[in-house]
């Protein structure tokens, strides 16, 4: 079974070289209960190690069942310690955290066996070795006698050929050493039993041989009973801790001591925290010198807001802003999205007051005015801006309750149409290029729209069969609406006439068309009157032909038509920027093209220096706390060399001790992390009040908490590393004996 020759061990320490024992030859088999004997420091329990393929040796040939181990590498030994070995300890080594039942199942969980048929096998040698009674004891309740009961028990779970015994009665009573001899004699008829005691009288009645050793030499080898030999046939162990049977032993060594699994809670927890309050606290930054830059075509820059159009470039109707309004996350609807991007004038040249703002609803204003009143009638307006504008600021009293006039598109006021200052509110613009604000009726929104439309809209007249472009500042070809013209009519220059056959351009075609971004249209009409210098003021009631000779006059009505349409373009504004991305995502499988404004604002280059800063101030946060939660952890499972040494010597991998140890590490990190969630969901149901976490729900997205996620376990995971590769050295001896 087990032979050795000429086999020596030495230590090495700082250059000293002791000797274990030296030039050992014996032959050992299976069904005999050996005993080997001597004074303290004789090197038995050593020797007793090496044959356990505990430690490894120096010099000569350990052989078994004929095969050389002198080449065997730590992965050899593991499999040999599997398939051909089972120790009992002086003092134990059981998991005092662990029942008697648990510590019987952890050998048959190493070895491959589900945890039914574990604990079946388990109540059998704990009814075997007389502890039912105490099966659900934890081990440190338990007496030394009661302990190496639990120890043989485990050992014989193994089912391998070879018991080894370490001073298996050094710290019983004569009636406790007595029982275990026994038990130890009875399982040697099929088993190679080998004790190390250095009290000989003990176990003299059942041991077939003694060997006597001093100072790391055999003295004496006696075979004192005649032994039955047979020849057993040896399975090598291809079973291993199934993965169900990982995760249960590593989230029970997770709780099993509540004061460690406390201490890595809290380091965990703060660990958590830390990150996910540093990461949170960049997004803030990041979030507020976005909020200071601009976009030189969007001139509402609310981070809030979703410009939105139809995917099927259909205009909007009742039934979408239905809809969108049922959206929770929506605070309000801007339906004629092109007023916010566009800046409207309003004049007075008499008292000389000039502002410029955009146009809202006054329904979407929730405040209260700071001077004066909310309009009420169709021609009232609030207006709101910095209180360091001159006109609101230093002026305000003066234009409160004053008539102003929105400008045209060509810079006149539109004295048609007056309106009334009523209201005053002081708000500190969001960066430097926000313009005011006016708030006003529906009435004076729906008028603006048509001079929107007209200002995007590119216009050509189609005449004899050459187009012409019809441009707001060039008089000729200029598009202008008149009462006086019919529908389906249109009056041109006479200058025109030379064009046309016989000089006569009436009856002749002339096609306008309008094209912007939204849509197109077109009004195919008939020129039915040609206007000069002396008909002009008659047929037309314009007295200044010199400057508006060349323009086209065609219906108030039709001309009206061609601008005045649907909305094509729409703005959601959010209750908070948090809903952007998951609002959007809903939108845009719901048939819209969303464009978050946020996306589109110039910051000059802060934003990207932030984005670096915070990568590089967050990798070392996470590398700072990454080696402090690695030197706290490391002290708090300081004893767990002592379980993982054991584990190995019950047949584990060092690749499954290793694993055993990251899914405790995980189990505590992510119970950590998901109770801080629960912390952020009891700030969220308003439970608690605190600023940083106020700040953190804020700030942080789904993909945020992923990523930080990740994170986290990242850390755990090369904490585990870590401190595994401390205590896992190249033996699993050395792992018992490792001061982490």
């Amino acid at each position: 079974m087990i032979t050795l020759k000429n086999v020596s061990k030495y230590y090495y320490n700082k250059g000293i070289i002791a000797i274990g024992f030296t030039k050992v030859n014996i032959h050992l088999e299976v069904g005999e209960f050996v005993a080997i004997t001597g004074e303290s420091g004789s090197g038995k329990s050593t020797l007793l190690n090496v044959i356990s393929g505990l430690d490894s040796y120096e010099e000569g040939e350990m052989y078994i069942n004929g095969k050389e181990t002198s080449h065997y590498t730590e992965r050899d030994f593991e499999e040999y310690r599997r398939t051909y070995i089972s120790n009992i300890f002086q003092n134990f080594n059981l998991v005092n955290s662990y029942t008697v039942l648990q510590n019987i199942e952890l050998v048959l969980l190493i070895h491959g066996a589900s945890q039914k048929d574990a604990k079946k096998r388990a109540l059998e040698l704990i009814r075997k070795v007389g502890l039912t009674k105490y099966k659900n004891t934890k081990a440190s309740k338990l007496s030394g006698g009661q302990k190496q009961r639990v120890a043989i028990a485990r050992a014989l779970a193994k089912e391998t050929p070879i018991l080894i015994a370490d001073e298996p009665t050094g710290n019983l009573d004569v009636k406790s050493a007595r029982d275990i001899i026994q038990i130890l004699h009875d399982i040697s008829k099929d088993k190679l039993v080998i004790i190390v005691t250095h009290n000989y009288d003990q176990v003299k009645d059942y041991v077939t041989r003694k060997i006597t050793m001093h100072d790391g030499r055999i003295l004496e080898d006696k075979k004192l009973l005649p032994i039955s030999w047979k020849e057993i046939k040896i399975d090598l162990d291809e079973n291993h801790l199934t993965i169900f049977s990982k995760i249960r032993l590593g989230v029970r060594n997770a709780f099993n001591i509540i004061p460690k699994f406390l201490l890595v809670f809290l380091v965990y927890l703060f660990v958590v925290t830390a990150v996910i309050s540093e990461y949170a606290f960049f997004l803030k930054q990041e979030y507020t010198s976005s909020k200071s830059g601009y976009n030189n075509f969007f001139m509402d820059t609310n981070d809030t807001r979703l410009i939105l159009k139809k995917k099927d470039q259909t205009s909007f109707n009742e039934e979408d802003y239905q809809n969108l309004d049922k959206i929770k996350e929506v605070d309000y609807i801007i339906e004629n999205d092109l007023l916010l991007d566009t800046s409207v004038g309003l004049r007075n040249e008499e008292t000389n007051f000039y502002f410029d703002g955009i146009l809202y609803d006054v329904k979407n204003f929730h405040a209260t005015p700071d001077l004066g009143r909310l309009p009420e009638n169709d021609n009232e307006i609030l207006l709101a801006g910095s209180k360091d504008d001159y006109y609101l600021g230093y002026q305000a009293k003066d234009i409160l309750n004053c008539q102003v006039y929105l400008q045209d598109m060509f810079g006149s006021e539109n004295k048609d149409r007056p309106l009334t200052v009523v209201g005053i509110f002081y708000e500190e613009p969001t960066n430097y290029y926000s313009s005011g604000k006016i708030y006003a009726n529906t009435v004076v929104l729906e008028n603006l729209k048509f001079s929107i439309n007209r200002e995007y809209s590119d216009i050509k007249i189609l005449f004899l069969n050459h187009y012409h472009n019809s441009y707001p500042y060039d008089i000729h070809y200029q598009v202008i609406p008149s009462d006086r013209v019919m529908e389906g009519e249109v009056y041109i220059s006479g200058d025109l006439n030379y064009l046309c056959k016989k000089e006569n351009c009436l009856g002749e075609s002339l096609v306008v068309d309008v094209d912007n971004l939204y849509y197109q249209d077109s009004l195919t009409l008939q020129v039915t009157q040609t206007y000069t210098k002396k008909n002009m003021e008659n047929l037309l009631g314009v007295k200044d032909y010199e400057n508006q000779n060349g323009a086209i006059y065609i219906n108030q009505g039709q001309y009206q038509s061609l601008f005045d349409k649907e909305n094509y373009q729409s703005s959601i504004f959010l209750q908070d920027v948090k809903y952007v991305e998951e609002v959007s995502e809903k939108l845009e499988n719901s048939g819209y093209n969303v464009l978050k404004i946020k996306d589109t604002l110039v910051t000059g280059g802060a934003l990207e220096a932030l984005k670096i800063i915070r990568t590089i101030i967050t990798s070392i946060l996470v590398i700072t706390l990454f080696f402090i939660a690695y030197f706290v952890i490391r002290i708090i499972l300081k004893s767990r060399n002592i379980y993982f040494g054991t584990i190995r010597i019950l047949g584990s991998t060092k690749k499954e001790a290793k694993q055993l140890l990251e899914i405790e590490l995980f189990t505590v990190s992510n119970l950590a992390y998901f109770i801080f969630l629960g912390i952020l969901f009891l700030q969220h149901k308003n439970v608690l009040n605190l600023a940083f976490l106020a700040t953190i729900l804020k700030y942080l997205s789904r993909i945020d908490y992923i990523i930080l996620y990740l994170i986290i376990n990242g850390m755990s995971y090369f904490i585990s590393l870590r401190f595994a590769r401390k205590i896992f050295k190249n033996s699993a001896m050395s792992t018992m004996r490792e001061d982490v």
